[in-house]
Formats: C-alpha cells, sequence, structure tokens
C-alpha cells in the first residue's frame, strides 16, 4: 500500500484523474448529509463492490456519477482493482484487507476533503 501523499502527487500529474469534480447535486448531497455519513456510505460500496477477491463486473461496478463517493473513486484511482494495483500498490486477486479499505476510505475522504475546501 503507497502512502496517500505520493499517491495524490501521482494522481495530480494525471489529466484523466484530475478532470473529475463534484457537481452541484453531488455536493449538495455531501453538505446535507455530512462527512460522516458519505464516509459510512464509503465504506459500504468498498466492502460490497471493492473489497472481494474477485468482485462482479470488476473495473464497471462503480458508476460514473450519482453519489460523492462514486466521483471520489474515479477521482483517486479507487474505483476497480486494477486501478488499486497500478496507483495504490494494492493487488487484485484477492479479498482487501480491514486496512487497505481504510486506506481506500482515506483516500476518498481525503479528496472531498480537498474538493469542498
Amino acid at each position: 500500500m503507497r502512502n496517500l501523499d505520493a499517491v495524490f502527487e501521482r494522481l495530480a500529474s494525471s489529466p484523466f484523474r484530475t478532470k473529475f469534480r463534484l457537481g452541484a447535486k453531488d455536493r449538495a448531497y455531501l453538505d446535507s448529509r455530512g462527512i460522516k455519513v458519505v464516509l459510512d456510505h464509503a465504506r459500504d460500496f468498498i466492502g460490497k463492490r471493492l473489497a472481494p477477491a474477485e468482485p462482479p463486473n470488476d473495473g464497471r461496478q462503480t458508476p460514473w456519477r450519482g453519489h460523492p463517493v462514486f466521483v471520489a473513486q474515479h477521482a483517486t484511482a479507487t474505483c476497480c482493482r486494477s486501478c488499486l494495483a497500478k496507483w495504490h500498490g494494492i493487488p487484485a486477486g484477492r479479498e482487501l484487507t480491514p486496512e487497505e479499505q481504510e486506506h481506500v476510505v482515506q483516500a476518498i475522504e481525503l479528496w472531498l476533503s480537498r474538493t469542498t475546501s
């Protein structure tokens, strides 16, 4: 697992990753529910969609919009197992550990906090 500061430094040089922004609906959702609730949703999404050794529809399991977490996952390369391997150094083909799942949630939280400040 790579240090998030190093990951974010690399992400900043990716034209694809830097294009993601929260839309008005996602920002309003985050504002109305609060970061704690949104991160609880993130933990649930990660546990169900990303943590299994072989997630169903891997590479297509994260929608592009509809929740602030989905946008943050694409922006932070925590959207699928191949992106996790490439950007975060978390290998595919095995279940994510609780620490790795929390690493993903921390990446999402960091991106959301930087985006909304």
